[in-house]
C-alpha cells in the first residue's frame, strides 16, 4: 500500500525555525504509511534537501512569489495541482502567501488546506501593501488554521479565527537529542578551547529580525564585566559581514566565534552556559524550545510571546533596556543545566509524541476524500 503524501509548502528548506520544526516531525513519521513532499520557492538547494530525498520525500521547485510575477505564478500553481492528483492535504507555511497556494488547491478540489502562521510580526516595509493584498485573499481558502502560538495566529488570521477555530501546533523538538549530557559538554568544550570560559550562545540567521547588532552590544558589556566570556554565533545571513566588522571594531574578534550553519546544534548547546535571544519579533521560536530542552537558562526579548517559556527557564527583558541591564541580568543568574525533558513532554513539545496527533489530523482528510 502506497503511503499518504502530504504537500508541505515552504520558501526553502534551510535550517530555519519552521523548517527545523517540519523536519522534527518528518523524522518521526512511519514513512511506509505517510510521506512529506515539499513545494519550495527558491532555485538553490536547501540545507535539508538531501535528507528529504533520502527519507523518500519529493521536492518541487516553483517560481518566487513577487509583485509583477503573480499571474505567471498562479498559472504554474494551477498546472501543478492539475498534474498532481495524489495530494489530499496541502500544508502551507509561507504566511500570507499561503492564500495563493490554498486558493489553487481549493480550485483543484483538495479537501485539506492548512494555512500555518509562524510569525507574530514582519514590521513595515515596501512589501507591506503586497502582504496585505495576499492576506485579503486568504478568506475561506484554508480549511484549517494553524499557528505556532496564539499571537502568531492572531497576527496572520485575525481575532475572529484565533478565538474560534485556530489550532496551535507546537514547535516540537526531539527532546531526547537535546537532553543534557555532561560528558558531551566536557568533550566539546575541550575541542573548542572553552574550558573555564563563560559561554554565551545564539542560533539564528543574520538578518534584522534576530537583532545581532544589539546582541553584540550586550556581549560587549558582558565581556567588560567577565573577561572569560565567549560568544558563539551559529547561522548565516546577509548581515553576517556587517556584524563581523562591528565585532572587529570593538576588539571582540578573539571572543566571538562565527560557527556558520551547523548540523550539531544539540551538542553545541551542551557546551553553552546561557542562551541569548534578543529578537525584534518571533512567532514561537523553535530554537528557544531547543535551548530549553538542552537545560539552558534563556534570556530573551519581551517581544517574544510568553508561551515560549514552557519550562520556566526563560527570562524576558525589555528591548528598550540598555545593554548594561541585559548584561547584569545574564551575569546574575545561574549557569547550571537542568533536565527539562518531563516539562517539555507534559507541555506537548516532544515531537516523538506530537507526531501521532498530526498523523491522525492529516489522515482525516484522506478519509473524507475517499
Amino acid at each position: 500500500m502506497k503511503p499518504l503524501r502530504i504537500l508541505q509548502v515552504v520558501t526553502i528548506m534551510n535550517r530555519g525555525g519552521l523548517e527545523t520544526m517540519l523536519m522534527n516531525y518528518y523524522r518521526q513519521l512511519d514513512r511506509d504509511k505517510i510521506q512529506f513532499d515539499f513545494m519550495v520557492h527558491r532555485n538553490e538547494e536547501g540545507h535539508y534537501d538531501k535528507e528529504i530525498l533520502e527519507l523518500g520525500g519529493r521536492i518541487y521547485q516553483m517560481p518566487q512569489i513577487r509583485p509583477g510575477n503573480y499571474r505567471r505564478y498562479f498559472k504554474v500553481l494551477d498546472k501543478f495541482f492539475l498534474e498532481h492528483k495524489e495530494y489530499q492535504v496541502v500544508h502551507s507555511h509561507i504566511n500570507e502567501n499561503s492564500s495563493f497556494v490554498l486558493r489553487a488547491a481549493k480550485k483543484a478540489g483538495i479537501p485539506g488546506r492548512i494555512a500555518h502562521s509562524h510569525l507574530s510580526d514582519l514590521g513595515i516595509d515596501k512589501k507591506l501593501p503586497f502582504r496585505l493584498y495576499a492576506r485579503f485573499h486568504m478568506k475561506d481558502n484554508p480549511t484549517s488554521y494553524f499557528a505556532c502560538s496564539k499571537n502568531a495566529g492572531q497576527w496572520l488570521f485575525g481575532k475572529k479565527v484565533t478565538n474560534s477555530n485556530l489550532t496551535v501546533l507546537n514547535n516540537a523538538v526531539n527532546v531526547k537529542d537535546f537532553t543534557f549530557n555532561e560528558k558531551a559538554r566536557d568533550k566539546l568544550r575541550e575541542e573548542f578551547g572553552l574550558n573555564n570560559k563563560l559561554v554565551i550562545g545564539h542560533v539564528g540567521r543574520f538578518n534584522k529580525q534576530k537583532n545581532h547588532d544589539f546582541l553584540i552590544d550586550i556581549f560587549k558589556e558582558i565581556k567588560e564585566k567577565n573577561s572569560n566570556a565567549v560568544l558563539l554565533l551559529i547561522g548565516e545571513g546577509l548581515l553576517k559581514e556587517n556584524i563581523k566588522i562591528k565585532v572587529k571594531k570593538l576588539n571582540l574578534d578573539k571572543d566571538v566565534r562565527f560557527l556558520g550553519v551547523r548540523n550539531d546544534i544539540p551538542e553545541l548547546m551542551q557546551a553553552m552556559d546561557v542562551f541569548l535571544f534578543p529578537s525584534l519579533f518571533e512567532g514561537l521560536p523553535v530554537v528557544l524550545v531547543e535551548a530549553q530542552a538542552a537545560g539552558l537558562r534563556c534570556v530573551a526579548s519581551n517581544t517574544i510571546t510568553s508561551d515560549s517559556d514552557v519550562t520556566g527557564r526563560v527570562q524576558y527583558i525589555c528591548l528598550e533596556d540598555p545593554p548594561q541591564v541585559w548584561a547584569d541580568e545574564i551575569l546574575s543568574g545561574s549557569f547550571e543545566h537542568v533536565d527539562t525533558s518531563k516539562d517539555l513532554r507534559k507541555s506537548g513539545y516532544d515531537s516523538r509524541y506530537m507526531v501521532k496527533w498530526l498523523i491522525e489530523y492529516y489522515s482525516h482528510f484522506y478519509q473524507v476524500a475517499n
